[in-house]
């Protein structure tokens, strides 16, 4: 592992990422929340080892991100991930909470917002998670919406993931993405995903089949003078997939449920999430996986035309006029 500084922010890189990141070859960061507040010891390392290994066999290099001694790891190494893994009590961290984290030099495992401001500033242009948060149902009484949403107006990275869990309201989701500017493109599929269920039924903005276009998409979008995320979509795949018919009614009865109870935050998302897992009977959870793992195996593969587009059009000839037109 190496140090290094960014304008006082401690950044630890395994070996890996930063010969990765020296000699221009992709990376894709992920968030290490799946690790200690995913699934139960030791499948969450089992899982966070499979993702690992859907980005390398994409051709790219993973990035797992956490936070040890107030430091930045860029990279988690087997022993890191095994110690995220097993250490009770590692809070959830989002982009709000990281200047007390890094200051009172804990443990952290970072959600989707809080990856992407560590993928930022360690310069790694993709980001792959298994769904977003986005506006809670029922937002405009509790003004419950996700600081991933947030995060995408502010950090400069390509995101990939299978849309955004059917709790939500995805239709008000989709709004605030287009309201903040924030590209949203479906790739090779014509609606918004939800989760592990292939559809939410939306349409997406922009379907487009081809990674090279997605990563020309991505530089325009920079080049432009933009300084946020594009979001980019992936389905599940159909053997995977949960038919959200199935699920819906369980759904709208757990809000209701949490509601009564009290439970309140982030916390509601657990509580629907266990809710669901008990009416699939389990197959919920192996669908949570085999969504992280496609996704990541996408981002890697987008990850790589990316990288190519940049080393064969560095990114200031990107924004060179053709005066000739």
């Amino acid at each position: 592992m190496q140090a290094h500084q960014y304008e006082g922010i401690p950044l630890i890189f395994n070996e890996e990422v930063r010969d990765a990141l020296n000699t221009a070859k992709p990376v894709v960061a992920l968030e290490s929340n799946v690790i200690t507040h995913g699934l139960a010891y030791p499948e969450n390392i089992n899982t966070a080892k499979n993702v690992e290994e859907a980005v390398r066999s994409s051709g790219a290099v993973p990035a797992t991100i956490g936070i040890e001694n107030g430091r930045f790891l860029i990279g988690m190494t087997l022993e890191s991930i095994e110690r995220f893994a097993s250490t009770p009590g590692i809070p959830k961290v989002s982009s709000r909470d990281l200047p007390v984290i890094l200051a009172n030099k804990g443990m952290g495992a970072t959600s989707v917002a809080s990856s992407l401001v560590a993928a930022e500033i360690a310069n790694i242009p993709f980001f792959s998670s298994a769904g977003i948060g986005g506006v809670h149902r029922g937002a405009e009484k509790t003004m419950d919406i996700s600081s991933d949403l947030i995060q995408f107006t502010r950090s400069k990275v390509a995101v990939v993931c299978a849309g955004a869990k059917n709790i939500l309201d995805l239709g008000l989701t989709m709004e605030f993405l287009e309201t903040y500017c924030v590209p949203l493109i479906s790739y090779k599929f014509d609606d918004f995903p939800a989760f592990y269920c292939r559809s939410s039924g939306l349409r997406s903005p922009h379907r487009v089949d081809d990674a090279d276009t997605i990563a020309r998409a991505i530089e325009f979008h920079w080049a432009l003078g933009n300084n946020s995320s594009v979001l980019i979509t992936t389905p599940t795949k159909e053997k995977d997939a949960i038919d959200g018919r199935e699920i819906d009614a369980s759904i709208e009865e757990a809000i209701r449920a949490a509601d009564q109870d009290g439970v309140k935050g982030n916390a509601i998302t657990k509580y629907i999430m266990h809710a669901i897992d008990k009416v699939t009977h389990g197959r919920s959870a192996k669908a949570n996986m085999a969504v992280l793992i496609n996704t990541a195996e996408v981002a890697g593969q987008l990850a790589v035309a990316h990288a190519h587009l940049r080393k064969e059009n560095p990114f200031h000839a990107l924004r060179t006029l053709d005066r000739s037109a």
